[in-house]
C-alpha cells in the first residue's frame, strides 16, 4: 500500500502482470506542487517497491518542495548481513530506495541500524517503548513481581535500556540461518516466584514460533499470564501457533505489517494504528 499527501493511491494490473498507475490522481493529491510530497510505503508484497518507484519517478517530473518517504517496515530487514553465500538482500533494497532520491527517509521501528547504515537521509522512530508502557498499565503489570522478557539480546539491547528498573529475562536462541527457524530458545535469568506476569517484548513477528517457545520456557518456570508485544506482525501470524497454543493470552502489535485480523481471533489480539 502507497499513501500520497494522506490518500491511498490506486492501482491496476494489466492480465500479464503489469503495473497501472493512476497518474492524475498523484497530480491531484499534489495540488500546490509548493508543499512536501509525503509518500507513506507499507509492505505488502514484492509489487510495492515496483509501485513505489513508479511514484517517486512520476513525481520527479513535478516540483514540490521536498519529497518524504515514510517506510512503515523496511522491507527485507532480516537480511540485514551476508554468510556465507546468503544474499544480502537488504542492501540491495536500500540502494534501490536511496536511487529514488527522497529528501527525508523515516523507518518505524528498523530491525537492526543497518537498516539506518544504509538508507540515505534517513531517522528511524521508535513506537514500542510507548506501546509497552500502554500494556504494562492495560495488564496491570507490578513492577515488584513481574517480567519483562526479551527472546535474545537484540531485542534486550534494543528495548531493555528504556526498562532498566524493571525485572527482565532474556531468551538465548539457536537460529538455523538456511531456514531462518529456531532450532533452540534457552531463557536466561533467575525468577524469584511462580505466579507472575511475563511480558514478551520483539519487533518481528511471522508465525511466531519464537514467542511460542518462549512462552512455553516462560510458563515452565512459573508464568501464569504471558503477553506479547511486537511492533510488526504480519499475516501470517494467523497461520501459526500463537493463538491455537493457549500459551499467549493476549497479542499487542500495531498495523505497520498487518493488514486484517481474523473474526475468529479479534479478542486475543489489539492493533494500534500507526499507519
Amino acid at each position: 500500500m502507497i499513501k500520497l499527501n494522506g490518500a491511498t493511491l490506486n492501482f491496476k494490473v494489466f492480465p500479464n502482470g503489469e503495473t497501472l498507475v493512476d497518474g492524475d490522481q498523484i497530480l491531484d493529491l499534489l495540488a500546490d506542487r509548493n508543499y512536501d510530497a509525503e509518500v507513506i510505503f507499507k509492505y505488502e508484497n514484492d509489487s510495492d517497491l515496483v509501485k513505489l518507484l513508479f511514484v517517486k519517478s512520476h513525481l520527479d517530473r513535478y516540483f514540490c518542495k521536498r519529497s518524504i518517504l515514510k517506510i512503515a517496515y523496511m522491507p527485507y530487514s532480516r537480511m540485514d548481513r551476508s554468510e556465507g553465500s546468503s544474499v544480502f538482500t537488504l542492501k540491495y533494497v536500500a540502494k534501490m530506495i536511496n536511487d529514488m532520491n527522497f529528501d527525508y527517509v523515516n523507518v518505524i521501528e528498523p530491525h537492526s541500524d543497518v537498516t539506518l547504515a544504509l538508507l540515505d537521509r534517513c531517522e528511524a522512530t521508535y513506537p514500542t517503548t510507548a506501546l509497552l508502557h500502554e500494556v504494562m498499565m492495560e495488564v496491570d503489570f507490578d513492577i515488584e513481581k513481574d517480567y519483562l522478557f526479551f527472546p535474545d539480546q537484540g531485542a534486550q539491547k534494543r528495548y531493555g535500556k528504556n526498562f532498566t528498573k524493571f525485572k527482565q529475562l532474556v531468551g538465548f536462541k539457536e537460529r538455523n540461518f538456511a531456514t531462518g527457524e529456531i532450532d533452540k530458545l534457552q531463557l536466561v535469568g533467575s525468577v524469584e516466584s511462580k505466579g507472575f506476569k511475563a511480558v514478551i517484548v520483539d519487533d518481528l513477528c511471522s508465525y511466531g514460533n519464537t514467542f511460542i517457545r518462549s512462552s512455553n520456557a516462560l510458563r515452565e518456570v512459573g508464568a501464569a499470564e504471558v503477553h506479547l508485544v511486537v511492533t510488526h506482525a504480519e499475516d501470517s501470524i494467523f497461520k501459526g501457533n500463537v493463538f491455537t497454543s493457549e500459551l499467549i493470552d493476549h497479542v499487542y502489535t500495531t498495523n505497520t505489517l498487518l493488514t486484517e485480523v481474523l473474526e475468529a481471533w479479534e479478542s486475543k489480539i489489539s492493533v494500534k494504528e500507526l499507519i
